[in-house]
């Protein structure tokens, strides 16, 4: 499917810079791309599982374990 879009001048001459780096990608790919990012759920328990958040951490980071016996 087809659509049509207006790109502002200064976005236009942006995205061309971009693509004589990129010679691999396209505009399309590049509304593709950002228009996934942009709409995808943003769901945070994913990043704070990465991150390591540690429930019922001592409230002084420098207590060290071997000190609370």
């Amino acid at each position: 499917m087809k659509r049509t879009l207006y790109i502002p001048d200064g976005l236009w001459k942006q995205l061309e810079t971009y693509l004589e780096a990129h010679p691999d990608q396209n505009p399309s790919s590049i509304v593709q791309s950002a228009l996934a990012d942009k709409l995808r759920p943003r769901n945070g328990a994913g990043l704070i599982e990465l991150a390591g958040i540690v429930e019922n951490a001592p409230p002084d980071a420098s207590v060290n374990e071997e000190d609370l016996e």
